[in-house]
């Protein structure tokens, strides 16, 4: 299925896939940053890429959070990537009327967790054409995703992902369970665990999620020998300073080594 992705590269390769770049679009000039780096990484390392980012963060917490820079600006910055190295591009939408919009830009419109259910939504960008990835709701059990999946297969789009991203362990915190990788891949679908967004720790007093960036390698090796098919990565030059998630995402000068150790973990179990 990721063969028939317009320019994935490496189609052949026994690696996992990987959706990887920043939470937010903050700006062209650190968005080419972050993908040049990337992008030298998984040549070198034969892993067939998607770059990630989203155009408009619509679920904050407060209303002074960052939102994005204007939704035509970013989405044009995301076209303007996947020309460049001529690779796919994922986006989150949120609401049935951005799928086609979107879709005018990017190659995988991706579902958020908390929309998982949505039916409007998912139909919408079922019919698109484009990739759809959707996101394990916090609060599902894997086996109901099975559901999200048909929505997108009856509506006539065979192109769908499903990704772990974590569940909810109390007020503050998620915990991932692996189980939900071979349950889901009995679904039929390519499955992919999102490493970053199930270590935030949402819900913080101060409004501002925070997260344990120092387990995305343990989540990560821990979710390709459990069988994931693709690995999501939130990396920033500068967490420190992102204007979204930083808490949790990885430090871009931390990304190669990661990638290396989880290579040689899925050489090992395949």
């Amino acid at each position: 299925m990721l063969a028939q992705l317009p320019k994935i590269k490496f189609a052949e390769s026994q690696n996992f896939f990987l959706l990887a770049g920043p939470c937010a679009i903050e700006g062209e000039e650190m968005a080419f940053e972050i993908a040049e780096r990337i992008y030298q990484i998984t040549s070198r390392l034969e892993i067939p890429w998607i770059f990630k980012g989203s155009y408009r963060k619509a679920n904050r917490s407060r209303l002074d959070s960052f939102t994005g820079i204007g939704d035509e600006k970013a989405l044009k910055i995301l076209q303007a990537v996947g020309e460049k190295y001529q690779v796919p591009v994922v986006t989150d939408i949120h609401a049935a009327e951005e799928a086609m919009v979107a879709a005018n830009y990017v190659d995988v419109l991706q579902i958020p967790a908390f929309l998982s259910r949505q039916t409007d939504l998912l139909v919408a960008a079922a019919n698109t054409g484009k990739f759809v990835n959707i996101k394990k709701g916090q609060f599902l059990a894997p086996e109901a995703m099975q559901f999200a999946l048909n929505k997108v297969k009856e509506s006539g789009n065979d192109n769908v992902w499903l990704t772990d991203r974590g569940t909810m362990y109390g007020y503050h915190d998620m915990v991932v369970d692996f189980r939900g990788i071979p349950t889901m891949k009995a679904f039929g679908a390519p499955v992919i665990m999102d490493i970053t967004h199930s270590l935030q720790q949402p819900n913080q007093s101060s409004g501002v999620t925070g997260g344990q960036p120092e387990m995305i390698e343990t989540i990560g090796k821990a979710a390709i020998a459990a069988g994931a098919d693709g690995i999501f990565i939130e990396t920033h030059h500068a967490p420190e300073t992102a204007k979204s998630d930083g808490a949790n995402m990885l430090q871009l000068d931390r990304l190669e080594a990661l990638l290396e150790k989880l290579v040689r973990v899925r050489r090992a179990v395949t």
